[in-house]
């Protein structure tokens, strides 16, 4: 056997052992400078996993960019980013792989800045512990409170309470045991299975893989020996068979497959699946990888399966078990972790992606907050950045999930801004709502279409926005003249007349503006089934609240009209006086003045008022109106 041969057998064996170590995904987390990047580098350089060049390239930043004198900053091993070097922070999440002669390891290291949450709460998502650092100095902080609420949410259930840079405190037992106290008593009803505190020096490895002699009155573990023994021994191969499609594959005539991974549970040839949202059920005829056909697979294993029978999957859909159904509703109750600058307002139309489904979502109730100093239950109006809150979510179509304490893969989703495509949250499932399987469509026999044929015309929205004063109003009320003479049936919905009624317990707050618009989409929508051509002159300032009207109607029904008059045009004429009270601070959150307007992007019709006349501008609206009815 020649030394190629050896080599590979060695080679061989070496991967079949590594194959066989369990795996630990586990993040550090905690406040600014606490040293989490510090610890992952130590780790990673008393295990051996640092080669030559990297050492010496490391020896080479400590001294460019290095914070610890003359001494290794093992920091650098993680803050890969430029940006991050040079401030001295981690900015995003930094994945690390190592392995020991017991396990295998995936550590993510997560920044510690509020702004920066998202990336902490993207670690947790699938990390099994979490080393929450503490500086010594400065003992349990907001930010500590906060990463240990979220990694309860996420469903971790292991937590090591790494007391760090204990040299500077002389390693004083009783700085020690003053924060290990004040960490249980705040963490006392998150739900973890274990909190391990444990005293260290990331800057000069005391207690992270070895003992340390600085320290003789700490009898606990060290890091390392925690990270190698703690049981994390996944459940999910017990639970119910899940199997988000990815990709329905067809390679020639005679091959339909459905393609994605195992979430949880475990399938065989010859058992019977079912399709979550139809409800049909077909048998596993053969179980394809890129290895080869496998008679059965399990939770974490990509595959392909092909049915016996020729029933309707989708990408989007999940095959499930069919004595074990997860639940299909458009309405549930989650907890939401808000990442965006701009607040959550309840009524706002947002995209929400679950692991398998894509659809536009409403938060029509926030229940309350978490004071994640205290984790106390607050009322709240909306939801700012980097706060915790449980809120009721109306879908517009069904999805497909489970509770995310039973199903973490099939239990969470993210939350997408409709304009900007930035993911703005991340939520937790907790429940169906019971009225999403109580309340359910009425069929009717008199519908939209015979209502239109009786009143001989098409059903439209005319979307009137503009600033106050741009004559929105006026114009509406010049049109519904034209129409009502031509012997349409109309009728006009007028922002300051609905908050009479409709809306005369709303403010003008972004929260209840949401609201107000959300309202009168929804009355419009009735109207216009009832064959209506209907003019609505409401201010409307933000175009996510104008999206969602527009996607309440059918196709070509809604018709946005831009009245355009510039800002100093409006407060010259100020019919109510309303601009010069806003002017002088009586009036909060007005439009223009202290309270933000979004121009319009794409108007059907897009109106300049100054020297044009009220019925000259109407006349434009109706020629549109007109061109509309000829291409039907």
């Amino acid at each position: 056997m020649n030394e190629l041969t050896d080599f590979s057998g060695d080679m061989i064996e070496y991967l079949a052992e590594q194959e066989k170590k369990s795996l630990l995904r586990f993040l550090t987390c905690g406040s600014v400078d606490d040293g989490k990047s510090t610890l992952i580098g130590r780790l990673l350089y008393d295990t051996k996993l640092i080669f030559e060049d990297q050492l010496a390239s490391l020896e080479s930043d400590s001294a460019k960019h290095g914070t610890t004198g003359t001494d290794i900053d093992f920091a650098l091993l993680v803050d890969g980013l430029e940006s991050e070097r040079e401030q001295g922070i981690t900015i995003d999440v930094a994945y690390r792989f190592f392995a020991t002669a017991k396990r295998k390891f995936i550590v993510a290291d997560t920044p510690g800045h509020e702004e920066y949450t998202r990336n902490m709460a993207t670690g947790a998502s699938t990390a099994d512990l979490a080393v929450v650092l503490v500086d010594s100095r400065q003992g349990i902080l907001r930010q500590t409170r906060r990463h240990s609420y979220i990694a309860s949410l996420l469903g971790i259930r292991h937590i090591v309470v790494a007391i760090n840079k204990i040299d500077l405190m002389d390693y004083s037992q009783e700085v020690y045991d003053k924060i290990v106290a004040d960490y249980l008593d705040f963490a006392k009803d998150l739900g973890f299975e274990t909190i391990v505190p444990i005293p260290m020096s990331a800057r000069y490895g005391d207690n992270v893989t070895m003992p340390s002699e600085n320290m003789p009155w700490y009898t606990g573990p060290v890091l390392l020996d925690h990270l190698e023994t703690v049981p994390v021994e996944s459940d999910l191969i017990e639970k119910p068979f899940r199997m988000p499609v990815q990709l329905v594959t067809r390679p020639n005539l005679n091959f339909r497959g459905f393609s994605g991974e195992l979430a949880s549970g475990k399938v065989a040839v010859g058992d019977t699946v079912t399709v979550a949202k139809s409800g049909q059920s077909s048998k596993i005829k053969q179980i394809s990888t890129m290895d080869g056909d496998l008679e059965s697979a399990e939770a974490g294993q990509a595959v392909t399966l092909a049915l016996e029978d020729e029933i309707e999957v989708s990408r989007g859909n999940i095959l499930v078990a069919p004595e074990a159904r997860p639940n299909v509703a458009d309405q549930f109750q989650a907890k939401i972790i808000w990442f965006d600058a701009d607040a959550m307002i309840p009524g706002r139309s947002y995209i929400l992606r679950t692991e398998a489904d894509s659809t536009p979502a409403t938060v029509t109730a926030l229940k309350y907050h978490v004071n994640v100093n205290t984790f106390a239950h607050e009322a709240a109006k909306a939801l700012n950045m980097n706060e915790v809150g449980v809120c009721n979510i109306s879908t517009q179509a069904p999805i497909v999930f489970d509770a995310y304490k039973d199903n973490r893969t099939t239990g969470n989703f993210v939350i997408i801004d409709r304009l900007s495509n930035k993911t703005v949250g991340a939520g937790m499932i907790d429940f169906p709502l019971r009225r999403s399987q109580n309340v359910h469509w009425q069929a009717v026999e008199v519908n939209k279409q015979a209502h239109s044929d009786l009143k001989a015309q098409k059903p439209a929205v005319l979307w009137f926005t503009g600033l106050s004063g741009s004559g929105k109003s006026t114009v509406a009320n010049a049109l519904e003249k034209i129409l009502h003479a031509k012997g349409k049936h109309t009728y006009m919905l007028d922002g300051d007349n609905i908050r009479h009624g409709l809306n005369r317990d709303l403010g003008f707050t972004a929260e209840d503006r949401v609201e107000n618009i959300r309202r009168v989409a929804e009355v419009a929508r009735l109207m216009a089934d009832a064959g209506l051509i209907v003019l609505v002159s409401f201010i409307s300032p933000f175009r996510s609240e104008r999206r969602l009207a527009r996607e309440m109607m059918d196709d070509g029904e809604f018709v946005e009209i831009f009245v355009d008059t510039p800002l100093e045009v409006c407060a010259e004429r100020d019919p109510k006086g309303l601009y010069k009270k806003a002017q002088a601070g009586e009036i909060d959150n007005f439009t223009g003045i202290s309270s933000p307007y979004e121009t319009p992007e794409n108007p059907e019709v897009h109106l300049h008022t100054v020297g044009h006349d009220p019925f000259e501008l109407a006349g434009r609206i109706e020629e549109y109106l007109s061109k509309l009815e000829q291409k039907d």
